[in-house]
C-alpha cells in the first residue's frame, strides 16, 4: 500500500510502499495484551523484601515461661504475633517475567504497527533531522499537531535530532531496533522514517536467524561481522550485502536524485539472537 510521506515543515516527501503483512492487519486485543504483559512484567524489578522471623532485631530469649502466667504460650518477639515481629509469608526477591515465543512476539508487533495505521495515527516522514535547537523542533511538534508521539527512526538516531528533542515532553525518539509494542501503543502518534519503515524482506530474515542492518557504503562483510559481534555479543555465522541504488526523481520541480542505501544481512550462529522486537 502507498503512503504519503511529510518533511518536519509540514510539505509533502512523495510516498512510500508498504507492506500489507505489517501494517494491514486486523488488529486484535488479545494478542496485543498477551505481548504487553510480556514487556511490563520483564521491566518488573521484583526487589520486594521482608523481614522473616529469623531476621528481626530482638532477643531470642523465651519473654516468660511457658506456663503458669494465664496468657497464651509465647517463645521470643520475632514471632509475627507482636509488634515489629517478622513477617509471615511475604513477599521475596522474584522475577516476574515469563516466556513468550519469539513468533507471537513478532506479531504482536506486526499488530500493533497495523493498529495504528487503521486508527489513523501513523506518519511517515522523510527524515528525522533538526538543527539542534529545541525551541525550533517544539514548534514544529506543536505545528504537526503531535501531542505524545514516538519518532522511529532508521538503523541510527540523528544526533541533533535526539538532543534538540530530550526537553520536550510527549516526544520520545528510537532507533528501528529498539521499537516495540508497548511504546507503540503507549504514544498518541507514530512517526516513522523512511530509514525506519520496516520491510517484510527484513522481518523474513529475523525469521531465519538472521537481521538486516543499513551500513555505511564504505563498509565491508569483515568489518560489518566484527562490529555486530561486538555490540550485541553474538557470533555471526555469514554476512551478504546488497546495494540499492538511489532513484532519479523529481522534487517540487527539480531533478534530483535518491541516494544509494547498503543494507548487510547477518545471520547468526545456531544459539544466537539478536531481538529486535521488544525494545529490551
Amino acid at each position: 500500500m502507498k503512503f504519503d510521506v511529510i518533511q518536519m515543515d509540514g510539505g509533502k516527501a512523495g510516498s512510500v510502499e508498504l507492506d500489507e503483512a505489517l501494517f494491514g492487519l486486523e488488529p486484535r486485543a488479545d494478542i496485543l495484551h498477551r505481548v504487553v504483559r510480556w514487556q511490563r512484567n520483564n521491566a518488573q524489578q521484583g526487589t520486594h523484601k521482608v523481614k522473616t522471623r529469623s531476621e528481626t532485631s530482638y532477643s531470642t530469649k523465651k519473654i516468660y515461661r511457658q506456663k503458669g502466667t494465664g496468657g497464651a504460650r509465647h517463645g521470643d518477639r520475632n514471632a509475627p504475633i507482636f509488634r515489629k515481629g517478622g513477617i509471615y509469608k511475604g513477599p521475596t526477591p522474584r522475577s516476574h517475567g515469563h516466556e513468550l515465543t519469539k513468533k507471537f512476539r513478532k506479531l504482536g508487533l506486526r499488530h500493533a504497527l497495523s493498529a495504528k495505521m487503521k486508527a489513523g495515527e501513523l506518519v511517515i516522514i522523510d527524515q528525522a533531522t533538526a538543527a539542534g535547537k529545541t525551541a525550533a523542533l517544539a514548534k514544529q511538534v506543536k505545528d504537526l499537531g503531535w501531542k505524545r508521539a514516538l519518532v522511529v527512526d532508521g538503523a541510527s538516531v540523528n544526533e541533533e535530532f535526539l538532543v534538540a528533542s530530550r526537553n520536550i515532553e510527549g516526544l520520545d525518539i528510537l532507533p528501528s531496533m529498539g521499537a516495540n509494542v508497548y511504546d507503540i501503543l503507549k504514544s498518541d502518534t507514530l512517526v516513522i522514517t523512511k530509514a525506519g519503515v520496516i520491510t517484510e524482506k527484513a522481518t523474513m530474515a529475523s525469521e531465519a536467524n538472521a537481521v538486516v542492518f543499513e551500513v555505511a557504503m564504505d563498509s565491508n562483510k569483515p568489518m560489518i561481522k566484527e562490529a555486530v559481534e561486538a555490540v550485541f555479543g553474538v557470533k555471526v555465522k555469514a554476512v551478504n550485502t546488497s546495494i540499492t541504488k538511489g532513484k532519479t526523481k523529481r522534487f517540487r520541480g527539480q531533478p534530483g536524485r535518491r541516494k544509494d542505501v547498503k543494507k548487510a544481512y547477518v545471520t547468526l550462529e545456531e544459539g544466537n539472537t539478536i531481538d529486535v522486537s521488544s525494545g529490551l
